[in-house]
């Protein structure tokens, strides 16, 4: 009896897993179907939550072990206590650490964080970089737990778009599922890091993807639901800020105020951005001048920062407890200030320095002391019509960080997410939409649309513009043996007048030369060498290339309507 019963559950396990490669086998040949999919993403929502809560949970281990602090909520109080040779060599060690990290694991030296998941989404059909991907986020958790001033929901978003990366090569996804399986996994790792179910599904769809298609809203609220309860198993069911006293507009006479302070936190969130990107070009001037090695620039970036946390130890880490104390109306008028310009020079060193890690968080921290510090001049201006400065406050908050995302949807409703204060909304949209409006036009759109045009990597004016970089000219030319192919003669004298486009080129190379002159074709040509002559591959035709974007941005404009 007992041999038969095993043999019958030996042939079921072994026709389980003949159904399930039969399965997995399907799914890379037609793809998954709608059920498939929601099971796939619900399973990447939670691995990419689990990603996030162990960052996070790792961030305080090592904090806690090179701190000696219990409580890393409090962090900058304790470390005011320490000897100022350990706050000085905390970041010097880290800063080390992640700088072998980086020129082990990574071609620059550069760490990967959202633009780079952005780029993914546009270009690489929904993939990242997995082998970097992971050497980043190590090199962000030492950054953030070694006195490093950044955030960690810029390594969190990487990660997680490593899980959908390694997924979809799994079964072979296309396009449009690769990139629905990325905006799941972005979705799950910041609602997992914020207990904000909601903004995280809309920061997936507003900054990563772009579109608002109806197609891939359930499955990413989908992956974003499981993410937060991963969260709320770890953590509990509890905001990350908490206030005081419950905020409410003192008289609606009181919006103009919050107009002006809008346009306050646009400028301080363009500071902010420009002096990343005056640091990073500054320090890359100077690595080249004196011949720095990579691997030491983030031990020196740590040794400046260092310095300025002997005094000023409220710039190492998140800055959570200086955010609470912004929020709470804790703190005067001058030290808010101050503490606002040291938070904005910490992070330019921090992100010029290669240390790694995101500027969410940070831009959290300058805006809400920007907030308080203007409220606290309101206030005291007009008292009579003024409300709280916490107020104000908490509507900076939602100022400069949506400013600095891009992301004015899901960035207004993080904060009320993260604060649990639902009553101010009207005085953070006024904040966040005259923010946005402003800092959008002084630099390309957001932050890392920004960090990815000085790449030259064109996406912030949307697909009619960075869809050309995707075609190259060898895959739209006609062959020299087709039938419709150019004459010879006509190729090689137009490669005698300098006329012709490398194989490797891309469209984006080729649509100017049709808008100067007009030809009917460009010969196309592979460069041997320096000295070898060209050899002539075929020619790309106006007609052809045209085509080729026409048939790109309709397949993208059904992708985003669909």
């Amino acid at each position: 009896m007992g041999k038969p019963v095993k043999a019958l559950i030996l042939q079921s396990v072994a026709d389980t897993k003949t159904a399930c490669r039969d399965a997995l086998h399907a799914i890379k040949v037609h793809g998954p179907n709608q059920m498939q999919f929601w099971f796939i993403a619900l399973a990447i929502g939670i691995a990419a939550g689990a990603a996030a809560v162990l960052f996070r949970l790792g961030i305080y281990a090592i904090q806690t072990a090179a701190y000696g602090s219990d409580d890393v909520l409090t962090l900058h109080s304790f470390a005011a206590s320490l000897p100022w040779y350990q706050i000085l060599l905390i970041p010097i060690c880290g800063g080390l650490i992640v700088g072998l990290i980086l020129h082990r694991f990574t071609d620059d030296g550069r760490v990967r964080s959202v633009a780079d998941v952005i780029e993914g989404a546009a270009l690489a059909e929904g993939r990242v970089e997995i082998r970097r991907g992971l050497a980043s986020a190590a090199a962000s958790m030492i950054t953030l737990s070694t006195g490093g001033s950044s955030g960690r929901e810029g390594p969190v978003v990487h990660l997680a778009a490593v899980i959908s990366t390694a997924v979809c090569r799994w079964i072979n996804a296309n396009g449009i599922t690769g990139r629905d399986l990325l905006g799941c996994a972005v979705a799950a790792a910041v609602s997992a890091s914020f207990n904000a179910p909601i903004a995280g599904a809309l920061f997936a769809l507003e900054v990563v993807l772009r579109h608002f298609a109806v197609h891939a809203f359930a499955p990413i609220v989908i992956a974003s639901a499981a993410g937060t309860v991963i969260n709320r198993l770890v953590f509990g069911d509890v905001t990350e800020f908490t206030l005081n006293t419950q905020n409410a507009l003192g008289f609606y006479v009181e919006l103009p105020a919050f107009l002006i302070l809008g346009f306050v936190c646009g400028l301080v969130a363009v500071v902010l951005m420009r002096a990343i990107f005056l640091a990073d070009d500054f320090g890359s001037h100077v690595q080249a001048e004196i011949r720095l090695p990579r691997y030491l620039r983030p031990a020196i970036a740590g040794a400046l920062l260092g310095a300025i946390a002997i005094w000023f130890p409220h710039i190492i880490g998140v800055g959570y407890e200086t955010t609470s104390a912004a929020l709470t109306g804790s703190l005067l008028l001058h030290e808010a200030i101050v503490f606002v310009v040291i938070k904005v020079v910490a992070v330019a060193i921090t992100m010029g320095g290669r240390m790694g890690g995101g500027v969410f968080s940070p831009s959290l921290m300058i805006g809400a002391l920007t907030g308080l510090a203007f409220g606290a001049i309101a206030t005291s201006v007009f008292p009579t019509v003024s409300g709280s400065e916490t107020l104000y406050a908490l509507a900076g908050m939602g100022a400069v960080a949506a400013a600095v995302l891009g992301a004015p949807i899901s960035t207004t409703l993080i904060v009320f997410e993260l604060t649990g204060d639902w009553q101010t909304g009207l005085a953070v949209m006024v904040a966040v939409s005259i923010s946005t409006a402003l800092s959008s036009r002084l630099v390309d759109r957001s932050f890392f649309l920004t960090q990815l045009e000085r790449r030259n990597v064109h996406l912030a004016a949307g697909p009619q513009a960075y869809l050309l970089s995707t075609f190259k000219v060898s895959g739209v030319m006609r062959d020299m043996d087709d039938p419709r192919a150019a004459n010879e003669a006509e190729c090689w004298k137009l490669i005698r007048e300098g006329l012709y486009l490398d194989s490797s080129a891309t469209l984006e190379q080729a649509m100017p030369i049709f808008e100067r002159g007009n030809p009917g074709f460009i010969p196309v040509v592979t460069l041997a060498g320096e000295d070898a002559p060209p050899e002539l591959s075929g020619a790309l035709f106006q007609v052809d290339a045209l085509k080729a974007m026409n048939r790109a941005l309709a397949a993208t404009a059904a992708e985003e309507h669909s």
